[in-house]
């Protein structure tokens, strides 16, 4: 009986959907789904859960009759718009810039993502073969403003010279990291915040604690390259791969921007 209901208002539905009602859908699933992809990218469901929290709170509060508390989270709820905005005020700007630059489809092609990789590659394998220290940030899915310390912004094409310049121990950012987003780096001398984990090796250094640090609060790929023993570190989600070859840099570059790695002969390279 219920399951015949079911269908006569399934039908009854698809008899009177306009054109209009479809176009409504759709767009209103791409706001949804834009939403639910820029809460993931930014990594504030903490305070979407606080939101959350206190909606409870205001809903408590009117069936306990909490008069003075129920006011002052009307009053906050009023307001909610222009507090949303406020909070989310970088994550909105960047989201419109986005669907204005190109809301389908990503920003760089194929090719230039894999020259973008490539660059990053070299710079980190010279960086190391002149023993600077260097650290370098590709952001993913989650933006890391809240969890970083940004240093000068760049905005620059990422270019191997351009890395190792910025990394030279005469350079005022070497100390620094260089934040990669969006094939491009974007600002450079960043401060990443320090591992607390208890378990971590006491001979790791500074660097590779800020490493570590940052990717166990969010999804970017970091590289870390040690000026004592010219090593290179592969950093993901709080876990550290120490001396990796120019191989496994690429590949780990590769995974990041989504593409297929092949190998490559490292003959020639670096010339």
């Amino acid at each position: 009986m219920m399951l015949q209901q079911f269908i006569d208002n399934l039908v009854f539905i698809v008899q009177h959907l306009r054109v209009q009602d479809a176009i409504d859908m759709i767009l209103v699933w791409m706001v949804v789904y834009r939403i639910l992809v820029l809460i993931k990218r930014t990594g504030t469901i903490q305070m979407l859960s606080g939101l959350g929290v206190l909606a409870i709170g205001y809903i408590l509060s009117i069936w306990l009759e909490l008069f003075t508390f129920n006011w002052i989270l009307e009053k906050f709820f009023s307001n909610l718009f222009v507090i949303v905005v406020v909070l989310f005020q970088a994550e909105i700007r960047r989201a419109l810039a986005h669907i204005g630059s190109n809301p389908f489809f990503t920003d760089a092609s194929t090719i230039q993502e894999t020259q973008v990789i490539e660059e990053i590659a070299k710079g980190i394998i010279l960086t190391a073969q002149k023993g600077f220290g260097a650290l370098v940030v590709v952001e993913r899915e989650i933006v890391i403003d809240y969890h970083i310390e940004f240093g000068t912004e760049m905005e620059a094409k990422v270019s191997a010279e351009l890395l190792a310049s910025i990394f030279h121990p005469e350079s005022p950012m070497h100390d620094g990291a260089v934040l990669i987003r969006n094939g491009k780096i974007n600002s450079a001398g960043c401060f990443l915040p320090l591992s607390k984990n208890p378990a971590l090796d006491k001979n790791l250094g500074t660097r590779h604690r800020a490493a570590i640090g940052l990717t166990e609060e969010t999804d970017a790929l970091v590289f870390v390259v040690s000026e004592e023993n010219k090593s290179i570190g592969i950093v993901q989600g709080g876990h550290l791969s120490p001396n990796v070859e120019l191989g496994d840099i690429r590949k780990a570059l590769y995974e990041t921007f989504g593409l297929k790695y092949k190998a490559f002969s490292q003959q020639g390279d670096l010339s």
